[in-house]
């Protein structure tokens, strides 16, 4: 969700690269035998780890993005959709089409995706998604990937309360899980907002939120001017006015020494 190392995309040769410091699961046949409690599998699954309070923190986040009321994960982690239809489904009059379409690929996609607790860990900052392994491995089994999520990062945003609703755990998930279901790529340059987020900036829009403006985060203009050992940065999003031409800038704000995400090579203003 925020820039990996510059020159690096999500692609096939990069998931070979990351082998090395892969994570490996052991998760419920039903993820492969089609048939999960009497309904159909979901290939979107949360680990044990993963409290029933941040389970709910999630569904909640995706409920407001796809207008699906009944969105949830089961009790053994599954993400769980209303039906077969809700792509476009006339009686669902709120919340983003292209979200709702996502989560119904990622869902009923072939690869594997295990949602993961991150919070506070110091090498990620708000999500990433990485490759994953079976620890049994056969031919049979689809290619897995893991969505790290630092829950806690997320609490040190501050700034416009509509960029807060256009960046939250779960804007964070789609992300990750554009990457897995469309292997779309990040920006790979100052100014641009790359094709995953280009496709998460449609579902804001249809959710009449603010777009995310830049893929890089850059070092806030406060940085300077405080004297405690804090190192802020912003992210900007912008929302077109009604009535003209003109557009609204939006400030998320947060301190990088807490969240993470300092590396030069990540980093646009310390290029």
């Amino acid at each position: 969700m925020l820039p990996r190392s510059r020159g690096i995309l999500f692609t096939p040769l990069v998931r070979a690269a990351w082998l090395a410091g892969i994570v490996l699961f052991l998760l419920p046949s039903e993820l492969l035998a089609g048939d999960h409690n009497g309904s159909a599998s979901s290939s979107v699954a949360c680990r044990e780890e993963v409290s029933p309070a941040r389970r709910e923190e999630l569904a909640i986040k995706l409920r407001k993005i796809t207008g699906l009321a009944e969105l949830r994960f089961d009790s053994d982690g599954f993400l769980r959709l209303p039906g077969k239809t809700i792509v476009d489904d006339p009686t669902i009059v709120s919340g983003s089409e292209s979200a709702r379409a996502l989560l119904a690929s990622a869902v009923d996609g072939h690869n594997v995706v295990v949602i993961e607790d991150a919070s506070n860990r110091s090498d990620i900052a708000f999500c990433r998604v990485i490759p994953g392994k079976w620890k049994k491995t056969s031919a049979d089994k689809p290619p897995v990937f893991v969505a790290q999520i630092d829950f806690a990062d997320f609490d040190q945003l501050v700034g416009d309360e509509r960029a807060r609703e256009a960046f939250n755990v779960g804007w964070g998930l789609l992300h990750e899980l554009d990457h897995v279901v469309s292997d779309s790529p990040d920006a790979s340059a100052l100014g641009e907002t790359g094709e995953c987020e280009a496709h998460i900036n449609q579902m804001r829009r249809e959710c009449n939120l603010p777009e995310r403006a830049d893929y890089f985060f850059t070092l806030s203009p406060l940085a300077a001017k405080t004297t405690f050992m804090t190192r802020l940065v912003r992210l900007a999003f912008e929302e077109r006015s009604r009535d003209s031409s003109k557009k609204k800038r939006y400030w998320l704000t947060w301190d990088a020494n807490i969240v993470g995400g300092l590396e030069q090579s990540q980093v646009a203003a310390l290029r």
